[in-house]
Parts: C-alpha cells; structure tokens; sequence
C-alpha cells in the first residue's frame, strides 16, 4: 500500500495524506511522482522494460519512476525507484525540471553514470529488461508504439537537457 502526500497547487503539502488506488485526489489536490533518466558518456540513455503486469506493461521507458512516498522529497523518492527497480545506487543532482501533470508534479532527474547492463538487479513486478539507448532508437519506439507515450517534446526536453549534465550539476 503506497501513502503519498497531497500538495496544493503551489507543491505546498496539505498535511493530508492519499492511499494509491484507493483516496481519490479532490479538485486543487495534487501528487509527486519522479523520473529517473540514466545517460552514458556517449550520449545513450538506459532504459527499461515494463513489467508485463504493469501498466502499459512491455513497453519501454526511461531508466526508472514512481510516485513519492508520504514523508519523501523527491530527491529521496528518486534515488529509491532507481535502486529499487534497477539495483542502480546513486546520488542524484537536483531535478533537473518538473512537469506538471492534471493530478501532480513530476521531478525529472537527469544523470551521467557509464553502468554495465550486468550490474543491474530489475525489481520483477516493475522492471523486465534493459538496455542503452540513442535519442535516435528511443524516438522510433515512441513512433512504433513500444515506448511508454510521453508527449514528444517532453522526450526532446530530456535529451536535450542531456548535453548540459554538465552544468547542472
């Protein structure tokens, strides 16, 4: 049973809380959720398969997500999906942007770590495979549909912001 925080539309907490599929989100009520994006060196991204029982089950996505958890900062919940899902532990930079959604806000992490896809340990009810890859690769499985369907300019943000990992840090 996940517990998350219910924000205002300013992300102030309300002091409330939500119980996921069960506490239905009122009007002015919102929740956080974080992505992880996983770049290399050269430029891929690491991305992961969706666990068939999921939703949008078999379809590829960035590195790792999920909502926070009541009492979580987003760095927190952030650095918690990634090793939960991926076995992958590290320390993030801030969000590197939020996105917000009808029902929430989404802090994006973008991060650099070259990591052997043997290394990785997947949490099977979330996470079915890996791999790396290109800005390229990833745009024609949103047009093919296996990829999970971000918004398109939301992609190009991510890959574009890749670039300057540098100084964001």
């Amino acid at each position: 049973m996940e517990v998350w925080d219910i924000y205002d539309e300013e992300r102030r907490k309300t002091g409330r809380t939500a119980i996921r599929d069960v506490t239905p989100l009122a009007e002015g009520e919102y929740h956080l959720v974080v992505h992880v994006c996983v770049f290399s060196s050269d430029g891929k991204m690491l991305i992961s398969r969706r666990a068939q029982e999921k939703n949008y089950g078999g379809l590829w996505d960035l590195t790792a997500g999920g909502s926070a958890l009541a009492g979580e900062t987003s760095k927190q919940a952030a650095e918690r999906e990634l090793t939960e899902e991926m076995g992958i532990s590290l320390r993030l930079p801030r969000p590197s942007f939020t996105a917000n959604f009808g029902r929430g806000f989404n802090d994006v992490f973008l991060t650099q770590a070259d990591i052997p896809l043997s290394s990785l340990v997947f949490q099977k009810e979330e996470v079915s495979d890996a791999k790396w890859a290109t800005r390229e690769e990833v745009f024609q499985m949103l047009a093919d549909g296996t990829f999970v369907p971000f918004r398109k300019c939301f992609l190009e943000m991510i890959f574009g912001m890749n670039g300057n990992l540098g100084i964001l840090r």
